[in-house]
């Protein structure tokens, strides 16, 4: 072998390296189903928060989200520590119960929606939306469209530790 190709071969291993070493310490959003999240909600000794994320495949916005936001580091770590994270396709087709009550997929235009979704973001059909729900599952606020890393972790800890009880939306932000 001669010098250009062992420098080469260092080299790749090199890049290699580093970017399955950048990747192994990167924070990862642990994603649930809803029956998932729902389960540990009722099975944990000590329950977190539940998040949605309200999302279409054809939304070009969610995959913003995914990428920009939920994928940023602090987000990431944050969110995993307080919240049971859930994906909810607003135009799935699984059955899904809460509260003693089923939601299903209706078929309706193009694509349909899930009354799920429908009745998380009160009939305001918009994506992405993000929904917050207090530990025993009663829903504190859903959020409409994309958040940037800093907003979105601001709306999140304003529920993650319990602000929303002492302030309202203004009053913590005037004070941020």
């Amino acid at each position: 072998m001669n010098i250009l190709s062992q420098n080469t071969n260092r080299i790749t291993f090199i890049i290699a390296f580093v970017l399955f070493a950048f990747n192994a310490n990167a924070q990862e959003v642990q994603w649930l189903t809803w029956n998932e999240a729902a389960e540990l909600a009722a099975t944990d000794k000590k329950p977190k928060k539940v998040f949605i994320d309200i999302y279409t495949d054809w939304c070009g916005w969610c995959k913003k989200m995914d990428k920009d936001t939920f994928q940023n580091e602090e987000v990431a770590k944050y969110m995993s520590d307080n919240y049971y994270m859930v994906k909810l396709d607003g135009e799935g087709k699984e059955t899904i119960e809460y509260k003693g009550k089923t939601f299903n997929f209706v078929p309706s235009g193009r694509n349909g929606y899930h009354e799920f979704a429908a009745a998380l973001m009160q009939g305001k059909m918009s994506y992405p939306t993000t929904v917050f729900l207090d530990e025993e599952m009663n829903m504190l606020s859903p959020v409409p469209g994309y958040q940037k890393p800093k907003p979105f972790l601001d709306i999140a800890k304003y529920f993650g530790e319990n602000i929303y009880k002492s302030k309202d939306w203004k009053e913590y932000t005037q004070s941020k």
